[in-house]
Order: structure tokens, then C-alpha cells, then sequence
């Protein structure tokens, strides 16, 4: 190969290089701002966000790599102190070890389960529902943990703290990033 196709060879390289780190870090961004929606309940710790809507609409769009790195890469932000998490927990690492911490330190594996799912067969929205579900199951074991351990091994309190509150909102958040995992690459053309 002559230097010039090498040079331009190299320079394509890089520069899909970035794009892919500009898509990790846009996504955690996507995830901060999602966070920012936020309800509390009254009657539990946990609050209703969409940040598992996001996680799961990351995983499923970006696949299992880019939504892990994404979502690793949002737990390192909000662990040093940025206010990406949401904004009536603790704040940084004392987030990550409230009531919400189950659920925040399983995202990387939420979104590369939702995103390992997806990537494989065709891209239709039953099997992005099917992938985010998976991926929910995963969130919540991850989430109910961490809340027995915090509630001294009560599994029936963490599931009434954790779960059910929260089981129709969640059905809801599947629903909507299947859809938009599947319809937003089709309206733009990126894939048939």
C-alpha cells in the first residue's frame, strides 16, 4: 500500500476510534440526565427514576461492550463526587453504599446483558424486550441483594421495599426501550 492509503487508513481508524469513546461517554451523560428524573416514594428508599429505562435503552442500543464500558464509566463519575446519580440519594460513594447501591453497581452487568441478548439474531422488538427483561431480572437480584443485606437478610422486606413498588414502572421502562432500541435505528436508516 502506497503511504498516502496508509495515512488515510490510520486516520479513518482513529477517528472511529473517538466516535466510539464519544458514544460511551454521551451514554453515561444520557444516564446522569435520565437520573435526574426522579420520584421519591414515601414509603420506601428507593426512589422511581428513569435510570433503568436509560441503562436498559444504553445496553440495548450500544451492545454489550460499549454499554458496560458506558455504564462502569458512569459508576466511576458518580464515585468521585459528580451528581450524576440521582438527586435525592446520598451523593458519590455513600450512594453506592445506600438502599440504591444493589441496583447502581449491577448496571454494567445490566447493560451488558440487555446488550449481549440483542446483539445476537434479528433485531426486533421482541427480542429487545426479551433482553431488557433478562436484564431487569439481573438489576433487581442485584438490587434485592444489597437490600436484604442492608435489612440483615430480609428478603420479604427488601422485595416490598424494592420490588413490588416498583414492578409496573419497570414493566412500563422494558416496553419503551425495546421499542425505541428497535424503532430509532429504523426511522434514521442505520439498519433495515
Amino acid at each position: 500500500m502506497s503511504t498516502p492509503t496508509v495515512q488515510a487508513l490510520e486516520k479513518s481508524r482513529s477517528s472511529a476510534w473517538w466516535m466510539q469513546v464519544a458514544l460511551v461517554v454521551s451514554a453515561s451523560f444520557f444516564v446522569a440526565l435520565c437520573a435526574r428524573v426522579t420520584v421519591p416514594l414515601p414509603f420506601t428508599p428507593v426512589p422511581l427514576t428513569l435510570q433503568n429505562f436509560a441503562v436498559l435503552l444504553v445496553g440495548l442500543t450500544l451492545g454489550s461492550r460499549r454499554g458496560f464500558l458506558a455504564l462502569a464509566l458512569y459508576l466511576m463519575e458518580g464515585a468521585s463526587g459528580l451528581p450524576v446519580f440521582n438527586p435525592t440519594g446520598l451523593g458519590g460513594i455513600a450512594q453506592l453504599l445506600g438502599p440504591t447501591g444493589g441496583y447502581l453497581m449491577a448496571y454494567p452487568v445490566v447493560a451488558f446483558v440487555a446488550g449481549a441478548i440483542a446483539e445476537r439474531g434479528a433485531k426486533t422488538f421482541q427480542r429487545a424486550a426479551v433482553a431488557a427483561a433478562a436484564a431487569e431480572l439481573v438489576l433487581f437480584a442485584g438490587g434485592l441483594a444489597w437490600l436484604a443485606l442492608l435489612a440483615r437478610g430480609s428478603w420479604w422486606q427488601a422485595a416490598h421495599l424494592g420490588l413490588y413498588p416498583f414492578v409496573f414502572a419497570e414493566i412500563a421502562k422494558v416496553i419503551a426501550a425495546a421499542a425505541l432500541a428497535t424503532r430509532w435505528p429504523r426511522l434514521h436508516g442505520l439498519h433495515p
